[in-house]
This record gives C-alpha cells, sequence and structure tokens, in this order.
C-alpha cells in the first residue's frame, strides 16, 4: 500500500556502547510501526563469519556497505510513507547529520534520540551482554579496550542537534 499522504518519521537512535540502542530502538519500532534497521545485526549475519582478526579497515569498509544497501531500502521506505528507525551508533555529528539531510531531502521527518546513560552503567550493561548473549540484542562481544576505544569517538549531540528529538536518561523500560 503506498501512502503519498502520509510523512515517514526517520529515526536516529545515537548513544555511547552499551547505552541501549538495539533494545530502545526495538521499542521504537514497536511503538510506531516503523521497519528498523541495526547496524550491528547486518554486520554479525553477513561478515562476521568471515571475520578473522579484528581488523578495522576491514569492518570500516564492510560498515560502509551495509549503510548504503540499507539506505537504498529506507529510501523506498520514505517514499511510501514508513517510519524508518536507524541504530547504526552515530557516533559523530557529521554522520547524523549526513543521514538527517538525506532523510529530509526525501519529504522525512528525522528526529535524534540520544541514548545519555552514565558510563559506568553502561560498561556493566556490555559485561553482561557479553556473558548472557541474548540474540535479540548481541551481535558480537565488546572487550573493555573496544569499549574505551568506542567511548573516546562518541561526539555527544548538542541542542541545536537535539532540536527535533530527544536526550533520553534511562532506557530502564526498554531492556530486552
Amino acid at each position: 500500500m503506498c501512502s503519498q499522504n502520509r510523512r515517514s518519521t526517520v529515526f536516529i537512535v545515537c548513544g555511547p556502547c552499551g547505552a541501549g540502542k538495539t533494545s530502545y530502538s526495538i521499542n521504537l519500532n514497536e511503538r510506531y510501526g516503523a521497519i528498523r534497521f541495526s547496524l550491528d545485526s547486518w554486520m554479525q549475519i553477513l561478515f562476521a563469519p568471515d571475520l578473522i582478526e579484528l581488523n578495522f579497515d576491514w569492518i570500516s569498509e564492510r560498515t560502509k556497505r551495509c549503510r548504503k544497501q540499507i539506505w537504498q531500502i529506507v529510501k523506498q521506505l520514505i517514499k511510501q510513507g514508513i517510519n524508518v528507525v536507524l541504530d547504526f551508533g552515530f557516533g559523530q555529528q557529521k554522520i547524523r547529520e549526513f543521514y538527517r539531510k538525506r532523510a529530509m531531502a526525501l519529504g522525512a521527518d528525522v528526529s535524534i534520540h540520544y541514548l545519555d546513560i552514565p558510563k559506568n552503567v553502561r560498561r556493566q550493561r556490555v559485561h553482561e551482554r557479553n556473558q548472557k548473549r541474548e540474540p535479540e540484542v548481541f551481535a558480537f562481544e565488546v572487550t573493555d579496550s573496544m569499549f574505551d576505544f568506542m567511548e573516546n569517538s562518541f561526539e555527544v549531540p548538542d541542542e541545536e542537534e537535539l532540536s527535533n528529538g530527544i536526550r533520553v536518561v534511562s532506557t530502564d523500560n526498554f531492556s530486552h
């Protein structure tokens, strides 16, 4: 069913490692009847079996491929007025802005949801996720060194970036 009268909303979910982005995205998906795209899930299914050793360049190239393919599908959904949740991590402002502009150019509304969860809570969640390995939210093991590396590269959204979004300070109700 094509709905040219209905505008879709693209939810961009961002936050540092362990913030609960995937669980939160699942909740948005259910609440807004959206189609959810989790980059970790795509990477796990398509490329994890081929990963021999942790290599940032190898991972980065495949991440770009997944984003490119996901966007081809997202464009079609936006044109049909279907809501979309993007769970890509979105650690850098320029990447969030890139997707925001692309979605708006296609006529979608965009809402950035920043999960602002304390570091100690997030690290504990990562340790628990590594142990439990629940398929819905576990894509790969995150070591403490990986957590620290990602922690140092995350750029917190400013108020302007969140003007059409929200800052979430607790994801306790969204755990899976």
